[in-house]
Protein backbone atom coordinates (compact mmCIF):
# COMPACT_ATOMS: atom_id res chain seq x y z
CA UNK A 1 0.00 0.00 0.00
CA UNK A 2 1.74 3.18 -1.18
CA UNK A 3 5.08 1.49 -0.54
CA UNK A 4 6.98 3.95 -2.74
CA UNK A 5 5.45 7.08 -1.21
CA UNK A 6 8.07 8.90 0.88
CA UNK A 7 6.36 11.72 2.79
CA UNK A 8 7.96 15.03 3.72
CA UNK A 9 6.89 14.99 7.36
CA UNK A 10 7.98 18.57 7.93
CA UNK A 11 5.83 19.69 5.00
CA UNK A 12 2.87 17.73 6.40
CA UNK A 13 3.33 19.40 9.79
CA UNK A 14 3.50 22.85 8.22
CA UNK A 15 0.44 22.24 6.05
CA UNK A 16 -1.49 20.96 9.06
CA UNK A 17 -0.69 24.10 11.04
CA UNK A 18 -1.61 26.32 8.10
CA UNK A 19 -4.92 24.57 7.52
CA UNK A 20 -5.88 24.40 11.19
CA UNK A 21 -7.91 27.60 10.88
CA UNK A 22 -9.25 26.81 7.41
CA UNK A 23 -12.84 25.83 6.67
CA UNK A 24 -13.71 22.18 5.89
CA UNK A 25 -14.25 22.97 2.18
CA UNK A 26 -10.84 24.66 2.00
CA UNK A 27 -9.20 21.64 3.63
CA UNK A 28 -10.94 19.23 1.27
CA UNK A 29 -10.00 21.37 -1.73
CA UNK A 30 -6.36 21.31 -0.63
CA UNK A 31 -6.55 17.51 -0.41
CA UNK A 32 -8.13 17.28 -3.87
CA UNK A 33 -5.50 19.57 -5.38
CA UNK A 34 -2.69 17.65 -3.66
CA UNK A 35 -3.81 14.08 -4.30
CA UNK A 36 -6.28 14.16 -7.18
CA UNK A 37 -7.62 10.70 -8.01
CA UNK A 38 -5.39 9.23 -5.29
CA UNK A 39 -7.72 10.70 -2.64
CA UNK A 40 -10.46 8.64 -1.01
CA UNK A 41 -13.03 9.73 1.58
CA UNK A 42 -14.27 7.28 4.20
CA UNK A 43 -17.57 7.89 5.94
CA UNK A 44 -19.60 5.98 8.52
CA UNK A 45 -22.88 7.72 7.59
CA UNK A 46 -23.72 8.57 11.17
CA UNK A 47 -24.60 11.96 9.72
CA UNK A 48 -24.36 13.68 6.34
CA UNK A 49 -21.75 16.34 7.10
CA UNK A 50 -18.65 14.83 5.51
CA UNK A 51 -20.37 13.25 2.52
CA UNK A 52 -22.22 16.49 1.70
CA UNK A 53 -19.02 18.52 2.00
CA UNK A 54 -17.15 16.04 -0.17
CA UNK A 55 -19.89 15.84 -2.81
CA UNK A 56 -20.21 19.63 -3.09
CA UNK A 57 -16.50 20.49 -2.82
CA UNK A 58 -15.04 17.61 -4.87
CA UNK A 59 -17.87 16.21 -7.04
CA UNK A 60 -17.19 12.62 -8.04
CA UNK A 61 -14.63 11.89 -5.33
CA UNK A 62 -14.83 8.28 -4.17
CA UNK A 63 -16.58 7.86 -0.83
CA UNK A 64 -16.07 4.50 0.86
CA UNK A 65 -18.42 2.95 3.41
CA UNK A 66 -17.29 -0.11 5.34
CA UNK A 67 -20.27 -2.43 5.69
CA UNK A 68 -19.18 -4.57 8.62
CA UNK A 69 -22.17 -6.87 8.27
CA UNK A 70 -23.39 -5.46 11.59
CA UNK A 71 -24.44 -1.99 10.48
CA UNK A 72 -27.91 -0.91 11.51
CA UNK A 73 -30.46 -1.25 8.72
CA UNK A 74 -31.17 2.46 9.17
CA UNK A 75 -27.54 3.33 8.42
CA UNK A 76 -27.53 1.35 5.17
CA UNK A 77 -30.85 2.93 4.18
CA UNK A 78 -29.44 6.38 5.00
CA UNK A 79 -26.33 5.78 2.90
CA UNK A 80 -28.46 4.83 -0.10
CA UNK A 81 -30.66 7.87 0.40
CA UNK A 82 -27.64 10.19 0.46
CA UNK A 83 -26.13 8.40 -2.53
CA UNK A 84 -29.25 9.17 -4.54
CA UNK A 85 -29.81 12.69 -3.20
CA UNK A 86 -26.25 13.93 -3.73
CA UNK A 87 -25.14 11.64 -6.58
CA UNK A 88 -22.38 10.16 -4.45
CA UNK A 89 -19.61 8.06 -5.96
CA UNK A 90 -20.14 5.53 -3.19
CA UNK A 91 -18.18 2.31 -2.79
CA UNK A 92 -19.35 -0.20 -0.19
CA UNK A 93 -16.61 -2.48 1.11
CA UNK A 94 -17.40 -5.68 2.99
CA UNK A 95 -15.17 -7.82 5.20
CA UNK A 96 -13.64 -11.14 4.19
CA UNK A 97 -14.77 -13.40 7.00
CA UNK A 98 -13.84 -16.86 8.20
CA UNK A 99 -16.21 -19.20 10.02
CA UNK A 100 -14.25 -18.44 13.21
CA UNK A 101 -15.28 -14.78 12.90
CA UNK A 102 -18.95 -15.58 13.46
CA UNK A 103 -20.24 -13.89 16.64
CA UNK A 104 -16.69 -12.78 17.45
CA UNK A 105 -18.03 -9.54 18.95
CA UNK A 106 -19.28 -11.56 21.93
CA UNK A 107 -15.84 -12.68 23.11
CA UNK A 108 -13.23 -10.66 21.17
CA UNK A 109 -14.47 -7.16 20.25
CA UNK A 110 -11.01 -5.96 19.24
CA UNK A 111 -10.58 -8.93 16.91
CA UNK A 112 -14.08 -8.36 15.54
CA UNK A 113 -13.23 -4.75 14.70
CA UNK A 114 -9.99 -5.97 13.15
CA UNK A 115 -11.65 -8.26 10.62
CA UNK A 116 -14.82 -6.27 10.03
CA UNK A 117 -13.46 -2.71 10.02
CA UNK A 118 -9.68 -2.43 9.92
CA UNK A 119 -8.97 -5.00 7.19
CA UNK A 120 -11.67 -3.59 4.85
CA UNK A 121 -10.38 -0.07 5.50
CA UNK A 122 -6.87 -1.14 4.56
CA UNK A 123 -8.24 -2.47 1.26
CA UNK A 124 -10.11 0.79 0.67
CA UNK A 125 -6.84 2.70 1.07
CA UNK A 126 -4.76 0.45 -1.17
CA UNK A 127 -3.06 2.42 -3.93
CA UNK A 128 -4.17 5.76 -2.48
CA UNK A 129 -1.97 8.60 -1.26
CA UNK A 130 -4.59 10.68 0.57
CA UNK A 131 -7.37 9.65 2.95
CA UNK A 132 -10.04 12.06 4.23
CA UNK A 133 -11.95 10.93 7.31
CA UNK A 134 -14.76 12.35 9.45
CA UNK A 135 -12.77 12.35 12.68
CA UNK A 136 -13.51 15.34 14.95
CA UNK A 137 -11.67 16.54 18.04
CA UNK A 138 -14.93 16.82 19.94
CA UNK A 139 -15.66 13.11 19.41
CA UNK A 140 -13.69 12.01 22.46
CA UNK A 141 -10.77 12.81 24.74
CA UNK A 142 -8.54 10.51 22.71
CA UNK A 143 -9.20 12.60 19.59
CA UNK A 144 -8.94 16.03 21.23
CA UNK A 145 -5.58 16.83 19.62
CA UNK A 146 -6.20 15.31 16.21
CA UNK A 147 -4.28 17.24 13.53
CA UNK A 148 -5.90 18.43 10.33
CA UNK A 149 -3.22 16.64 8.28
CA UNK A 150 -0.96 13.83 9.44
CA UNK A 151 0.84 10.79 8.10
CA UNK A 152 -0.43 7.33 9.02
CA UNK A 153 2.88 5.50 9.29
CA UNK A 154 1.40 2.00 9.43
CA UNK A 155 -0.78 2.49 6.36
CA UNK A 156 1.72 4.76 4.56
CA UNK A 157 -0.87 7.36 3.67
CA UNK A 158 -1.50 11.05 4.33
CA UNK A 159 -4.61 11.45 6.45
CA UNK A 160 -6.81 14.52 6.28
CA UNK A 161 -9.41 15.38 8.93
CA UNK A 162 -11.40 18.26 7.37
CA UNK A 163 -13.97 18.23 10.21
CA UNK A 164 -11.35 18.21 12.99
CA UNK A 165 -12.37 21.55 14.51
CA UNK A 166 -16.14 21.12 14.14
CA UNK A 167 -18.14 20.78 17.35
CA UNK A 168 -21.46 18.98 17.76
CA UNK A 169 -23.17 22.38 17.54
CA UNK A 170 -21.30 23.13 14.30
CA UNK A 171 -22.51 19.84 12.82
CA UNK A 172 -26.09 20.54 13.86
CA UNK A 173 -25.91 24.03 12.35
CA UNK A 174 -24.39 22.67 9.12
CA UNK A 175 -27.29 20.23 8.83
CA UNK A 176 -29.80 23.00 9.48
CA UNK A 177 -28.31 25.47 6.99
CA UNK A 178 -28.05 22.83 4.26
CA UNK A 179 -31.36 21.13 5.11
CA UNK A 180 -29.69 17.73 5.37
CA UNK A 181 -31.58 14.58 6.37
CA UNK A 182 -30.58 12.85 9.59
CA UNK A 183 -29.73 9.24 10.19
CA UNK A 184 -33.04 7.97 11.67
CA UNK A 185 -31.19 6.64 14.72
CA UNK A 186 -30.09 10.12 15.78
CA UNK A 187 -33.48 10.99 17.24
CA UNK A 188 -33.72 7.60 18.95
CA UNK A 189 -30.87 8.25 21.36
CA UNK A 190 -27.90 7.29 19.16
CA UNK A 191 -25.65 10.38 18.80
CA UNK A 192 -22.72 8.09 17.83
CA UNK A 193 -23.58 5.18 15.57
CA UNK A 194 -21.52 2.07 14.99
CA UNK A 195 -22.39 -1.63 14.73
CA UNK A 196 -25.61 -2.81 16.35
CA UNK A 197 -24.03 -5.39 18.74
CA UNK A 198 -21.75 -2.77 20.29
CA UNK A 199 -23.84 0.43 20.17
CA UNK A 200 -26.56 1.36 22.63
CA UNK A 201 -28.67 4.52 23.02
CA UNK A 202 -27.58 7.11 25.59
CA UNK A 203 -29.48 9.40 27.89
CA UNK A 204 -29.75 13.15 27.15
CA UNK A 205 -26.67 14.93 28.47
CA UNK A 206 -24.47 11.83 28.44
CA UNK A 207 -21.22 11.66 26.50
CA UNK A 208 -22.27 11.06 22.87
CA UNK A 209 -19.88 8.10 22.60
CA UNK A 210 -21.02 6.56 25.90
CA UNK A 211 -23.11 4.09 23.93
CA UNK A 212 -20.13 2.69 22.04
CA UNK A 213 -18.78 -0.49 23.68
CA UNK A 214 -20.66 0.44 26.84
CA UNK A 215 -19.56 -1.26 30.07
CA UNK A 216 -16.08 -1.92 28.66
CA UNK A 217 -12.78 -0.04 28.45
CA UNK A 218 -12.79 -0.14 24.66
CA UNK A 219 -13.17 3.30 23.07
CA UNK A 220 -11.81 2.92 19.52
CA UNK A 221 -12.25 0.36 16.76
CA UNK A 222 -8.75 0.72 15.28
CA UNK A 223 -9.58 2.74 12.18
CA UNK A 224 -7.95 5.83 13.67
CA UNK A 225 -4.62 4.73 15.09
Amino acid sequence: MNQTFAPDLLEIHRVSKRLDGASPPEILQWAADRFGDDLVVTASFGDATLVHLAATTIPGVEIALIDTGYLFAETLWYAERLRSQFDLNLTIIKPRLQESDRDRWQFDPDGCCGVRKVEPLNRALEGRAGWASGLRRSDSEARANAPVVSFDVERRITKINPLASMTDDDVEEYHRVNDLPKNPLTDRGYPSIGCWPCTTPVQPGDDPRAGRWADSEKTECGLHL
